[in-house]
């Protein structure tokens, strides 16, 4: 049975929403194209219909995380006290607790990273927070001061997401929150 164009194109793009999630939650390496695909009620043979290679897959997953992230922001930017509410957001119980919703800078460009592999597509995502950090930010060397801001949000996320303790996860968020949100 043949399908439309436009089938194909959904489920195309029904493979790269699931595995921007599963990349962003369980990594990529612990991500099997079977059990993905498996998982969407489709083949994993089908997978090469849609893909070149599990690469090309984590590439177009990464796009896909990083247009859900832009959304998002674009949304806390355009509001009051925009910077504030952007570090609310990112250092809070949700993000910490949904890696596969939140930032793929903690996972799948990281994950990439260690592996030797790194995107132009991290590099989008991270300039476009620069960007919208450095924009908020009044006074002198904003650049530089977004690159210090944003650094600290991804290392306070990345820490309370790794360690048992749940107290001490969230210590690592409130006390970073507070040292950001006064940085005057």
């Amino acid at each position: 049975m043949r399908y439309s164009q436009d089938h194909k194109a959904q489920t195309h793009q029904r493979i790269i929403k699931e595995a921007s999630a599963r990349f962003r939650k369980d990594g990529i390496g612990a991500t099997g194209l079977q059990p993905l695909m498996k998982a969407l009620g489709l083949t994993h043979g089908g997978f090469y219909s849609h893909f070149k290679s599990k690469d090309d897959l984590v590439e177009k997953a990464l796009q896909e995380a990083g247009n859900q992230v832009d959304g998002l922001c674009a949304e806390i930017f355009a509001q009051d006290n925009a910077l504030d509410l952007f570090i609310e957001t990112y250092l809070s119980e949700w993000h910490q607790t949904s890696p596969d919703e939140g930032c793929p800078l903690l996972t799948i460009s990281s994950e990439l990273g260690l592996r030797g592999q790194p995107s132009p597509t991290s590099d989008e995502v991270l300039n476009a927070r620069l960007t919208q950090i450095e924009n908020s930010l009044d006074g002198e060397n904003n650049a530089e001061r977004a690159i210090v801001i944003m650094s600290t949000l991804v290392g306070a996320l990345l820490l309370s997401r790794s360690v048992a303790d749940a107290g001490f996860a969230q210590r690592i968020l409130d006390v970073t929150r507070d040292h950001l949100k006064n940085r005057d």
